[in-house]
């Protein structure tokens, strides 16, 4: 059988008591500007990553989505279909890449949005870092990165490993969502501290956070000002928001509404904010005692 090579193992220490593996120039993502969209298990960072994409595309960018969940419903919204995963299509040729074409596994979304999934390997057997590192390397030798100007990674989650931390190797900047409630929060500080210790090796920044699903802001406020990041949007918990998932379809394809025009938006000017750069901070993530303190719980 003909194995893909694995990234190179050289070792760099990504910070206290980890050691992670770098990758390999070869595999980096290129040209474009690259953004990994993290944030608490159901906190919508699917939903969050394919209006952010085409709200890229409506400034007239090129732009390719990267999911990176087993569940591979990333693009579900953008191509109203659950995709082939980069590593099922690779495990149908049995590992051949040589065999693979583009359509097999990259797909036209609304608006041109590019869309792939990375997937996963089965439960238990195998690193997410190794597939999206994959996944990175196949889009670079069909040339398809060539001409685009923005890759979104959409990664599962909290961040427990370096592998689900691995899109943060190849990202400028990061952008956390969360909702204004507790567990969302103490997440977004595992994120931050995870951010921080790749900053150490790699470019990747924090571009700030979106609060989503939320009425109001104030316990996200108390924390970014306390870390010291920024609060890019704010997105309520609205029904469209809602239903446009149940239709297959992303925001800026739903029936016109004031409310919806005021949530598409915030997402044009998300995408501008991020793609005119935001600033380079440096967040002091907080130990969970003091998120408990800082957010009144006794």
């Amino acid at each position: 059988m003909n194995v893909i090579n694995r990234p190179s193992r050289t070792m760099q220490g990504d910070g206290e008591g980890s050691v992670q593996v770098r990758l390999e120039q070869s595999i980096k993502v290129g040209n474009a500007k690259v953004f990994a969209v993290y944030g608490k298990g159901g906190i919508g960072k699917s939903t969050t990553s394919s209006n952010l994409s085409v709200a890229f595309t409506k400034l007239g960018k090129r732009v390719i989505q990267i999911g990176c969940d087993p569940k591979h419903d990333s693009t579900f919204t953008l191509t109203k279909s659950l995709i082939p995963t980069v590593i099922d299509v690779l495990g149908s040729v049995n590992f051949h890449v040589e065999d693979l074409r583009p359509e097999d596994y990259v797909f036209e979304g609304y608006n041109g949005v590019m869309c792939v999934e990375a997937g996963g390997p089965p439960a238990g057997t195998g690193c997410g870092g190794y597939v999206v590192g994959q996944t990175v390397k196949l889009l670079k030798e069909h040339r398809l990165l060539d001409d685009t100007d923005v890759v979104i990674f959409d990664v599962l989650g909290d961040v427990v490993c370096g592998g689900f931390a691995a899109p943060l190797q190849h990202a400028d900047r990061a952008v956390i969502v969360t909702a204004n409630d507790f567990d969302s929060i103490f997440a977004m500080n595992r994120i931050v501290a995870a951010i921080q210790a790749k900053a150490k090796n790699y470019d990747v920044r924090l571009g700030g956070v979106i609060c989503n699903r939320s009425a109001a802001t104030d316990q996200v406020d108390k924390f970014t000002a306390a870390v010291g990041i920024d609060l890019l949007g704010h997105l309520p918990d609205l029904d469209v928001i809602r239903r446009s998932r149940l239709k297959k379809a992303t925001l800026f394809e739903m029936e016109y509404s004031p409310e919806l025009e005021a949530v598409q938006n915030t997402y044009l000017k998300l995408a501008a904010t991020l793609w005119a750069g935001t600033p380079d901070r440096s967040p002091a993530p907080l130990r969970d005692r003091d998120i408990f303190d800082l957010l009144g719980y006794d």
